[in-house]
């Protein structure tokens, strides 16, 4: 391994905390979302129903999934978390996850934005925790599919960095 002498064993160790506990932390509420978007399947759904189902399921999976995910926030974190080998502190260790997820020691843009959609996301839950069957599960549907795209596409996009920055 040809690493670079600034990395230490806590730098890497926060980095790898930061990559897992946010994907677990995404995964986490795909878990959550799961069950409302599954008990949709239980009613009587239209041809209305399906066809929302379809286009929100393939809406989220693009715009949350790919672009939002894939194409920003992933790579995003695991740039935080490869440079996060070299920039550890205590504080930087145990909130790693959320270091590298952007909500501080991040510039000013990338903060307004990660607490914007916090915030966003916060109002939104509780609007569609309003929503009875089927429409719940329309919603939580495509929301489970942009999130889970998101998980997997910030660990395969962590650990490439994360692997490859250990290499040289």
């Amino acid at each position: 391994m040809n690493k670079s002498p600034a990395y230490s064993t806590l730098g890497a160790v926060a980095a790898w905390w930061g990559l897992l506990g946010t994907v677990v932390l995404l995964f986490f509420v795909v878990g959550r979302l799961y069950p409302f978007a599954a008990e949709m399947f239980a009613g009587e759904l239209t041809a209305l129903h399906w066809a929302l189902v379809v286009a929100n399921v393939a809406f989220m999976a693009w715009s949350e999934g790919y672009r939002g995910f894939q194409k920003s926030f992933s790579p995003r974190v695991a740039e935080r978390a490869a440079a996060l080998r070299c920039e550890v502190t205590p504080v930087r260790l145990l909130l790693a996850p959320f270091y590298v997820m952007g909500f501080f020691s991040a510039p000013r843009p990338v903060m307004l934005l990660i607490y914007g959609i916090t915030v966003g996301v916060a109002v939104l839950v509780q609007i569609v925790r309003m929503l009875e069957q089927p429409w719940r599960g329309i919603v939580d549907a495509g929301v489970v599919v942009g999130l889970g795209w998101g998980a997997a596409a910030t660990l395969i996009v962590g650990v490439r960095v994360l692997l490859a920055d250990e290499d040289g």
